[in-house]
């Protein structure tokens, strides 16, 4: 359902970075049914002991770091849906805001 929203709204995105546990054909057979995506099956090796950084990774994290920096969504007080919906999208635009200002 996610990916058929990411398709809908941004038509251009077209890979898709996926955790070892979405190694299966099921997701590849879905994203086959949907659009020409390509998938990154990011998996941590076999031998590796304690914390390791994975390439690929780090742009999820980052990002939803940047989500959480704002403490309005670290609770979830809102009545209804569209307003934390609303709540969702002012991280990414103060991103971008901040990225413009320093142009």
């Amino acid at each position: 359902m996610v990916l058929r929203e990411i398709i809908a709204r941004f038509w251009y995105l077209r890979h898709v970075f996926a955790n070892g546990g979405y190694a299966g054909d099921k997701l590849r057979k879905a994203l086959r049914r949907m659009a020409k995506w390509t998938i990154e099956i990011i998996k941590r090796s076999d031998t590796a002991k304690g914390f390791e950084v994975l390439p690929g990774r780090w742009v999820v994290e980052r990002t939803l770091a940047w989500l959480n920096r704002n403490r309005c969504l670290a609770e979830d007080f809102e009545k209804t849906i569209a307003s934390a919906k609303a709540w969702v999208f002012i991280p990414p635009v103060q991103i971008v805001i901040r990225r413009i200002a320093r142009l």
